[in-house]
């Protein structure tokens, strides 16, 4: 039986993450028709992202400073995002909602920290072929936006949970249910896939919690992240990936499966640059 702590093995550090996706996952309609593709229909890309802050405490502290910065401005005294009752820049930041000038000097301020990035990249139209080949296989099976998430949860924590003695995992909520068993039972998944692929015992104490990101600063930090990496596949635009190249570790493109049927891994040896995501792996 698993709670939001879970028993897991081995250096003397703690580590912190911080994980939030973007997309939803979503393949139908509720009359089960196709969205992915359509106008206005699911993006095309659904990622799950996991930062890692050495230090989440100067992370945050720098973060409420430079929102207090900002918010002193005059530049930005009549911008709606800064406006408290609008509940957007005056209260926490995040990506898609906040200016321009604003995101140059978040990206900024998230370059002097030290943290890694890591995320697992699922192209939608091989999701989409996946289910369609299941249901022909097994009519009774019904796709469910969470099966993603829960299984990008565990592909992402498989070489993770190993490292340290004790990990603090704080995940973003994602609307009004409690998922932190579901998001516990997919890091015992990526754990026992480790443990099984390696033949290590894990033994590392994990601490799962849930918050918004006004609540916790690391998820407005992997928030950004998350933009900057959505928006090189959502738009070709890769200038703010680059910008925060150095702090990316590894991004798994799962579906792009041309030379290995595991997808490709980029790093900062392996940059991604003008990567397109083709054919289709299982969820």
């Amino acid at each position: 039986m698993v709670d939001s702590k879970v028993q897991l093995a081995s250096s003397s550090r703690i580590a912190h993450y911080f994980v939030d996706e973007s997309g939803d996952g979503v393949l139908f309609n509720a009359k089960g028709q196709v969205l992915v593709g359509q106008p206005g229909g699911a993006m095309g890309h659904f990622i799950m992202g996991l930062l890692e802050a050495d230090d989440p405490v100067a992370l945050s502290l720098d973060l409420e400073q430079l929102r207090a910065d900002l918010k002193a401005d005059p530049y930005f005294k009549n911008v709606p995002s800064f406006q408290p009752e609008r509940g957007k820049t005056a209260v926490a930041f995040h990506a898609k909602d906040d200016l321009p000038e604003v995101r140059r000097e978040v990206f900024k301020l998230l370059l002097r920290h030290s943290v890694k990035f890591y995320a697992e990249v699922r192209d939608m139209r091989a999701v989409l072929s996946y289910v369609r080949e299941r249901n022909g296989r097994n009519g009774t099976y019904r796709y469910h936006p969470n099966e993603l998430y829960d299984s990008s949860v565990a592909r992402l924590f498989k070489n993770r949970l190993h490292q340290y003695e004790s990990c603090r995992v704080c995940y973003a909520v994602r609307g009004s249910s409690d998922r932190t068993k579901s998001f516990a039972d997919s890091l015992v998944l990526a754990r026992d896939r480790f443990a099984k692929q390696w033949d290590k015992q894990v033994t590392t104490a994990i601490e799962v919690t849930a918050a918004q990101p006004v609540q916790q600063a690391g998820l407005q930090a992997v928030d950004y992240m998350l933009w900057a990496l959505q928006r090189h596949y959502a738009r070709q635009e890769s200038r703010f990936l680059e910008m925060v190249w150095d702090k990316v570790s590894l991004i798994h493109a799962v579906d792009e499966t041309d030379k290995a049927p595991y997808g490709v891994y980029y790093s900062k040896t392996k940059p991604l640059v003008g990567a397109a995501l083709k054919n289709k792996v299982g969820i």
